[in-house]
């Protein structure tokens, strides 16, 4: 009879994928997902089999979480379309603060950025698996912020001529931007700027 497991499986998935989220899959060591799950190498081993299967479940738990998030605040249809992609923009930057790290507060530290963005400038043409689940990701995000744009532009709030699919990628490239730059220490208003200007863009 196997032995029952006498840790919640969930909980060590989300303090793995932290440490991935933190310090990248080429650095993080198998002893340090020990240390963040307080597993033996074998339990990690028995239940997620390697280092790159529980890295690759990781990322899918992840863009689950976040971009089941954002298509929400997309889909909402109680805000106009340039209210929509606003929130959106919002509550990425409220999510770089809740993960801050370093100096206490706003005024400084860093921000651990988004593992999609991460992963993509770590193992982008390197790891076929993870760039299946990334691109998966990427169309499902692109036709969000495809759709609302279409809507905006039918509505006459977006005022930009520009094909939606073209400023679904300009919007996403300059999300994937502002997750960089607090990555690098960039402050709320430094965000908020780049928000703005990416909502001004749209309306002109």
């Amino acid at each position: 009879m196997a032995r029952p497991r006498t840790f919640d499986e969930d909980r060590a998935l989300d303090a793995a994928m932290r440490t991935f989220w933190a310090n990248g899959y080429e650095a993080t060591s198998t002893q340090d997902l020990c240390e963040a799950t307080g597993l033996g190498r074998s339990s990690i081993y028995n239940t997620f089999h390697s280092k790159r299967d529980l890295f690759t479940r990781s990322l899918a738990r992840y863009i689950d979480t976040m971009t089941t998030r954002q298509i929400r605040i997309l889909e909402d249809q109680e805000r106009s379309a340039v209210e929509r992609i606003q929130a959106l923009f919002d509550s990425i930057i409220e999510g770089e603060f809740e993960v801050r790290e370093g100096v206490r507060g706003e005024g400084g530290g860093r921000s651990l950025g988004c593992l999609t963005v991460n992963t993509t400038v770590e193992l982008a043409g390197r790891d076929p698996g993870a760039d299946a689940i990334l691109d998966r990701d990427l169309t499902l995000r692109l036709a969000a912020l495809r759709a609302v744009l279409e809507a905006g532009q039918r509505a006459g709030e977006i005022g930009s001529s520009r094909d939606a699919g073209e400023l679904a990628r300009f919007l996403n490239a300059v999300i994937g931007g502002m997750r960089v730059s607090a990555q690098g220490g960039a402050d709320r208003a430094a965000l908020e700027s780049i928000a703005a200007i990416a909502v001004d863009a749209l309306r002109h």
